[in-house]
């Protein structure tokens, strides 16, 4: 691996610290956006038995925003179910955008990161071309300095793709992953609403 690093040249450095990241970003956000995590699907059914059996509390409230992004979701529902409906849903909006910019976290910098590696890449293979027309003087050109050169430059291009594709195929996934939680925790929220204010039987 180091004489692949070395024959690479300087320019890779750049892309290895751009995959270190890459790497605890993915395994952080594999970690954090699980459904049973985000949006538990037994919580609604507890919250709503908790109402009735005992009502709301500030304790109910405090152990719901420390439960998970949905409770603190239906902590903010909690607080003003004896509010009218829509003030009830503009807590649990502005709660829900709170928690759908937590679920956001790092995609912007693993988005980043798939869109520039390439470009690294592409500013190694410049620096291997420039390696060698550099070479070349008038008793001709120096091999090894070739061989150096276009090793700078196909190492890079190679190591640009392989940090971008993975980087990309996560983002993609975390986003609909994200988007998917998001409808998810809104369809709970509504049921919290619709059920505190007797629109709802269920």
């Amino acid at each position: 691996m180091f004489a692949i690093v070395e024959a690479a040249g300087w320019p890779i450095w750049s892309l290895i610290l751009a995959s270190i990241v890459a790497l605890g970003l993915i395994a952080e956000r594999l970690v954090f956006l699980r459904s049973s995590k985000i949006a538990p699907p037994t919580l609604l059914n507890e919250v709503v038995k908790e109402l009735k059996q005992r009502g709301a509390s500030e304790a109910m409230i405090a152990k719901l925003n420390e439960h998970s992004p949905l409770g603190r979701i239906f902590a903010a529902g909690v607080k003003n179910m004896k509010s009218q409906p829509a003030i009830m849903k503009e807590a649990i909006e502005e709660a829900g955008r709170a928690s759908t910019h937590e679920l956001e976290r790092f995609l912007t910098t693993l988005g980043t990161i798939a869109s520039i590696s390439p470009l690294l890449g592409l500013f190694g293979t410049v620096v291997g071309m420039i390696e060698i027309f550099g070479s070349q003087n008038a008793a001709g050109n120096s091999p090894a300095i070739l061989a150096h050169g276009i090793s700078i430059a196909l190492y890079n291009t190679a190591f640009g793709l392989i940090v971008a594709v993975p980087s990309m195929i996560f983002y993609r996934h975390f986003r609909a992953q994200v988007d998917s939680l998001t409808i998810e925790m809104e369809q709970q929220a509504i049921k919290l609403v619709e059920t505190v204010h007797g629109q709802r039987q269920d």
